[in-house]
């Protein structure tokens, strides 16, 4: 399944089109790479996604085949961390 859809479905991000410009800006990254929109998710992946300030690290679970409700969405990834950068003065 693709990034964008991914992280839509897994209602990481909320809209698929900010999941595409995410990744396009180069904010996404899968086990330590760059990821465009286009790449393929798979379980066992490590996603690290940079929102302004704040970074977060998760484990894809699964990749669901169709939509899934909002509770079985939260079982699609484990978050790993999160962080939120010092601002450089």
């Amino acid at each position: 399944m693709r990034l964008d859809k991914w992280l839509k479905l897994s209602r990481v991000i909320k809209r698929r089109t900010v999941a595409n410009e995410v990744c396009d800006q180069g904010r996404v990254e899968i086990n330590g790479r760059p990821a465009k929109a286009s790449t393929e998710v798979k379980a066992g992946d490590r996603l690290v996604i940079r929102f302004g300030s704040k970074t977060s690290s998760l484990t894809v679970l699964s990749v669901p085949e169709k939509p899934v409700s909002a509770q079985a969405a939260s079982e699609l990834y484990q978050l790993d961390g999160e962080e939120k950068e010092k601002a450089e003065s």
